[in-house]
């Protein structure tokens, strides 16, 4: 049964889909990692207790009730006492490393590579796309003014079609006044 624990098959996509931006940071929830790790949350929260000079702000932080509210919107719908009355922790990349440090376990060891192995191709994607995303923002700083710029046209052609339609209109109109028989 203990060899069946320590199997490990978690897919990236699985850990992807377990990392949020809170605070301008990619972080994993505590629960999240607890399950990961196949450990009770509560198990994973006295471990980072009992060790607080390893867990400083940079790496972990409670979160606040508006930010775990937010998050709970991106769940689909919740069955009563599915999460913890408690709010939850948020380890940031470095944070994840220390838990392995504080568990101790094969399985925390294992995943953790995993986890870490995540964030860095999320890195490198990020750096690989970061051209791109560049050369977007200068598109977009181009034509930021095309808008305008083509309803103004449009006003211009709209008023250049309404005086030829007076033109049109005003020498298609019947002539009043004398009239030479010869030139009609």
């Amino acid at each position: 049964m203990n060899a069946d624990r320590n199997k490990i098959n978690v897919t990236e996509e699985v850990i992807i889909s377990k990392i949020y931006h809170v605070r301008g940071k990619r972080v994993m929830l505590s629960h999240d990692l607890a399950e990961l790790y196949q450990v009770e949350t509560r198990r994973l929260n006295e471990q980072v207790k009992r060790n607080p000079g390893k867990f400083p702000e940079r790496y972990m932080f409670q979160l606040t009730q508006n930010e775990y509210h937010a998050l709970r919107s991106h769940f689909a719908t919740l069955k009563r006492g599915e999460h913890s009355k408690y709010l939850p922790y948020a380890f940031t990349e470095h944070g994840i490393l220390m838990l392995s440090s504080v568990l101790k376990s094969e399985r925390a060891d294992k995943v953790n590579m995993l986890i870490i192995d995540t964030f860095v191709k999320l890195n490198e994607m990020l750096l690989t796309h970061k051209d791109i995303l560049l050369k977007l923002e200068e598109m977009e700083q181009k034509i930021s003014g095309h808008d305008e710029k083509i309803m103004l046209i449009f006003e211009y052609l709209k008023q250049f079609e309404e005086a030829k339609r007076q033109q049109s209109s005003q020498e298609n109109r019947k002539r009043i006044g004398f009239k030479n028989p010869g030139k009609e």
